[in-house]
This record gives structure tokens, C-alpha cells and sequence, in this order.
């Protein structure tokens, strides 16, 4: 298997030295795709290199099982932006494109525009699995009943929470079920201690989606394109936040999210208790908090009075082939094989610790309750019992899939949450601007 990596300390005198132009799919390869030994050559760019070696992975899976039709999978790292930005750059000038490629879920719709994607339709390819699959994922990367990208995880919304900081307040997080019981335990715990007891994100759009979703509303309209972020569903979700953060329920971090590099210190400080967020997060609360390990228990997270959705998913990768790649439909068998069957999601959950799209695993409690996995020793309860307990009411978020989303996403990330959190600014006010703003710069 060839394989090469390009990270981003050897990137510029990789670009330099012209290596890349060769490696990309649609025909622009100076090596057959298919050679001698019925081996097929593919390319495939990544922007995470724990994702390059679960690929890795799934190609030496592949070829034990199809010794006849082995995969020579030629994989580079760039960084985030870099790789994404290079894909624009190859998607417009109509060459110089890889045959596979993850795209980060806040980049996707950047590549499904217009009647005529760069993208392969992946829908037959999914079918041999598709009936063990959480829809709502492959919604996520999906354009007008066509699949253009597979999931790499679920990403439903749990909660973390410390036992051992709320025990010692007498507070037991089983009770806490719906956002209110969250407001009442983080005020006492907040009061009792002084410390912070929930997040409140300014970094990252991921609880507001939620608690919007769970109240019944989106923040782009039913077309798919025309913002909707002033309505009275997220008004709703916004002014419970802020609610929260004057009660002292929640607090804002340093880095703006809990998954940033200054926060995972404090949480392993013991300086928040709560944390609502993606099951994905198991992964770095045993990579980079280790003093929490038989500490914290995951939890269905809070919900609102009749809420219209238990969870959604959030974050996500989705990985693509690209429509003119003169291997297309082989790479996209293979990349059925490597991101949707059982035998991937295994590795989803027991290498990477997410929450793994195929149901099937969730059932399989061999691997689920493996005692010598490293993430069940971890946590004092099971990702899986708390899954299993909410998958029929997990939600897809429409929103999320709008080509209109990267620049909604980008405003709260680095405005409107600011104003909320940090500014304080009345939650009407904040997105009665984030509208007009919105507007303006899409020219709705």
C-alpha cells in the first residue's frame, strides 16, 4: 500500500518541490489507477491525521477481505483550512482533484451548489448498509435525495457530568432531566462553590442548535436558503442560556468551547461540572483529562417541555468522492465499506471513542460493554445505554445541511455568541442583528 502523509511542517517544501500536482484524481495521475496486480490506485486528502489512521485501517480491512481487488490507498494531511481551501481551488479550476476527501461538516455545503455538484452520488453504493444507518446523518450530507458524503459519527448530544464535584454538593445528576433542572442544579452548585457548574460557548454553535431544535425551530428557512434566525424558537433557546448564565448555571471558558486546548486544563481542574456536547467528546476527555477518569458519567442531555427532538448530531466529517475521479465507482464501494459497515463502526468507536452511525454496533453488546475498552473504563456509565435510550428521538437539525450555513455559523461563532455571553446584550436584540447582518451579506 502506498501511502503518503503531508502534515503541516513538511507542506511548503512539498508545494515546492511540485510533488502534489500528481496526485490527484481525474485523470491527473502520472500512474495508472488500476495496475497489474488488480490493485486500484486512490487518493484521498484528510485534514485530521487520527482520520488518516483509521483509513489506514480500513484499506488493510478492505484488502484481507477482497485479496483480488486490493485498494493502494495514497493518503496526505494537510491542515484544516489549507485542505479545504485547495479543494475549493481544484473544484474550480475543474482538475487537480483527489478521488476521496473528508470535508469538514461546516464546509460541506460549500460543495454541494448548484444542479451539478463536484461530488459523486453515493446513494447505491450505501444501500448494502443503509438499513442499520442514523438517516439524520446521512441527511447532514445529503442534496435533493442524493447522498454526496458518509458520516464519520452520530454526534448526539449528551451530557458529561462530574459526579464526584456534584456528589460532594448533594446533587445527583440523574434527576436533572430537562433544562430546567440544569438551571436549578447549576445555581445551586454555583452558589455553593463559587465555581462554574455548565458552558456557556462562544467559540462553537452547538448548544443553541440544540435547544432551537428541541423547541421546534431552525434557523434557515424550509427552501433552504432564507435565514431565519429571528424567530421565536431561538429567541426562546437564547434567553434560557442567558437565564442560565445570570442564575450562574453556566459560565463562559476560556477558547470560547470545551474541546479548545486552554479549556481541557480546566475541566481536568475540576473547574466545570457539566459539560453539554456531542458523544465524540469521549475522546477528549480521556485524551487530555486524565485525573476525571472514573469521575464522570454520561447522561441523556437536558430537553425542553415537550420537546420536538430528544438530540441532534453534532460536528461531523463528511467524506466524499469526487464525480470526475477515474476510479469513482470503486472508491466509492470502498468507501461504503469504510465508513458505514459494522466492521468500521466497531473501529469508530473502539480507536476514535465516537459514537458510530451504524446502529447495529449499538446493539452488539460485546463491543459496547468491552470492560477492557478504554473509554468504558473510563466513564462510570456507558455511552451506549444512554444512546440506545435516546436514538428514536434524535433529530435531524435542517439547518446544518444549508448551503447557507458556513456564513451562519461563522456570525455566531465569532459575533453573535459574544454579544450574548460576554457583551450581555438582550438575546432579541442579538438576533435582530444577526439577521440583518445575515442578509446583507447573502443578499436575501
Amino acid at each position: 500500500m502506498n501511502r503518503r502523509r503531508l502534515t503541516a511542517s513538511v507542506l511548503a517544501a512539498s508545494l515546492a518541490l511540485g510533488g502534489l500536482a500528481a496526485c490527484g484524481g481525474g485523470g491527473d495521475s502520472a500512474e495508472p489507477a488500476v495496475n497489474e496486480d488488480g490493485s486500484t490506485d486512490v487518493t484521498m486528502w484528510v485534514f485530521a491525521e487520527v482520520h488518516a489512521d483509521f483509513y489506514d485501517a480500513m484499506a488493510a480491512s478492505w484488502n484481507e477481505a477482497n485479496p483480488d481487488r486490493k485498494i493502494n490507498l495514497e493518503m496526505i494531511v494537510y491542515p484544516y483550512e489549507e485542505m479545504h481551501n485547495k479543494l475549493q481551488v481544484a473544484v474550480n479550476a475543474g482538475e487537480g482533484l483527489p478521488d476521496v476527501v473528508d470535508i469538514e461538516v461546516n464546509k460541506f455545503a460549500n460543495f454541494v451548489l448548484g444542479s451539478n455538484p463536484p461530488l459523486l452520488d453515493l446513494t447505491s453504493a450505501a444501500e448494502p448498509y443503509r438499513a442499520d444507518i442514523v438517516e439524520a446523518r446521512l441527511d447532514l450530507y445529503s442534496k435533493d435525495d442524493k447522498i454526496y458524503g458518509y458520516p464519520t459519527h452520530v454526534g448526539a448530544f449528551v451530557a458529561f457530568y462530574n459526579e464526584e464535584l456534584l456528589s460532594a454538593q448533594g446533587i445527583d445528576y440523574k434527576t436533572i432531566v430537562t433544562w430546567d433542572d440544569f438551571r436549578a442544579a447549576g445555581q445551586k452548585y454555583n452558589q455553593a462553590t463559587g465555581k462554574a457548574f455548565g458552558l456557556a460557548e462562544t467559540g462553537v454553535t452547538f448548544v443553541e442548535p440544540l435547544i432551537t431544535a428541541q423547541f421546534g425551530g431552525e434557523w434557515i428557512a424550509d427552501d433552504g436558503e432564507t435565514i431565519d434566525v429571528d424567530n421565536a424558537e431561538t429567541l426562546e433557546a437564547l434567553t434560557l442560556l442567558q437565564n442560565m448564565q445570570t442564575d450562574g448555571a453556566i459560565s463562559t471558558i476560556a477558547g470560547g468551547s470545551p474541546d479548545a486546548e486552554e479549556a481541557y486544563g480546566m475541566i481536568n481542574n475540576g473547574d466545570y461540572a457539566a459539560i453539554v456536547y456531542p458523544a465524540w467528546y469521549t475522546s477528549r476527555y480521556v485524551d487530555y483529562m486524565p485525573d476525571l477518569a472514573g469521575k464522570v458519567a454520561i447522561a441523556p442531555a437536558p430537553v425542553t417541555a415537550n420537546a420536538a427532538v430528544e438530540t441532534i448530531g453534532g460536528g461531523g466529517t463528511g467524506t466524499a468522492v469526487t464525480r470526475t475521479s477515474p476510479v469513482a465507482d470503486f472508491a466509492a464501494e470502498w468507501l461504503a465499506y469504510a465508513k458505514l459497515s459494522p466492521e468500521a463502526n466497531v473501529a469508530v468507536w473502539e480507536e476514535l471513542g465516537f459514537d458510530p452511525v451504524n446502529m447495529s454496533v449499538w446493539e452488539d453488546e460485546a463491543v459496547t460493554h468491552n470492560p477492557d475498552n478504554k473509554y468504558n473504563q473510563y466513564f462510570t456509565t456507558n455511552l451506549f445505554d444512554v444512546l440506545n435510550g435516546v436514538k428514536d428521538g434524535i433529530g435531524h437539525w435542517q439547518s446544518f445541511s444549508s448551503p447557507n450555513w458556513p456564513p451562519v455559523d461563522n456570525l455566531f461563532r465569532t459575533v453573535t455568541l459574544n454579544e450574548l455571553f460576554e457583551e450581555k446584550k438582550p438575546a432579541q436584540d442579538v438576533i435582530t442583528q444577526a439577521q440583518a447582518d445575515l442578509q446583507n451579506e447573502l443578499g436575501q
